[in-house]
């Protein structure tokens, strides 16, 4: 398998799946800023010209949580739950992390270390408030349930974790505003016990 990454929110998660499962995966690491995900070598590979890529014999696998959920599958993991029930759940929480959390968090990412990391000039100060806002609201939904739950789905690590977590990795340089959230914060500090989690990209990457 090869696992096409670059040390983006996205390829974040595969790589974090990956490292924690110790799969045999190649890793091969995407020059964003000097376009090499637009270069046909790469659009043959994945016609979207984004990251995560998994290639996996014949099947070329994008979007990060499809490859998160093959891989706990490849390696017979509960990182995926095996019951139907606990199945849905995590689409929930998968879903919801797209459409909500990652989708704010994303904005603060992309506003505080993507666009001075890229010579973009300085934060809109519009779209960093309004994502504040709504990050603050669906931290608010998130803490709510893990104030009842360890994990977000049924009694143990799940994909849905490295899904929802994946803006954390970045949380102080993308200026997150959670201060007050007491039980994502107990959630974040157990994930980062975790090596995968804390240090998901390969050693060798630049």
């Amino acid at each position: 398998m090869k696992l096409y990454y670059a040390e983006t929110l996205n390829p974040r998660k595969a790589c974090a799946v990956a490292k924690y499962l110790g799969l045999p995966v190649e890793y091969q690491r995407i020059d964003l800023a000097h376009g090499e995900h637009r270069q046909p070598p790469y659009l043959a590979l994945n016609p979207n010209g984004k990251v995560p890529l998994l290639v996996d014999g014949t099947l070329h696998l994008w979007e990060a949580d499809a490859i998160m959920v093959h891989l706990a599958i490849r390696a017979g993991s509960d990182l995926w739950p095996s019951a139907a029930a606990l199945q849905v759940e995590a689409l929930r929480w998968l879903s919801w992390n797209q459409a909500h959390f990652s989708r704010h968090g994303g904005t603060l990412y992309f506003e505080h270390v993507i666009k001075p990391m890229l010579g973009m000039g300085g934060p809109d100060a519009a779209a960093v408030a309004q994502a504040g806002d709504f990050l603050r609201h669906f931290a608010g939904v998130l803490d709510a349930h893990l104030a009842e739950h360890e994990w977000l789905v049924g009694d143990r690590l799940g994909v849905a974790d490295f899904a929802v977590s994946t803006p954390l990795g970045w949380a102080q340089e993308a200026r997150l505003p959670l201060d007050g959230f007491e039980h994502v914060a107990r959630w974040h500090r157990q994930l980062q016990a975790l090596p995968a989690w804390r240090e998901p990209f390969p050693q060798t990457a630049a």
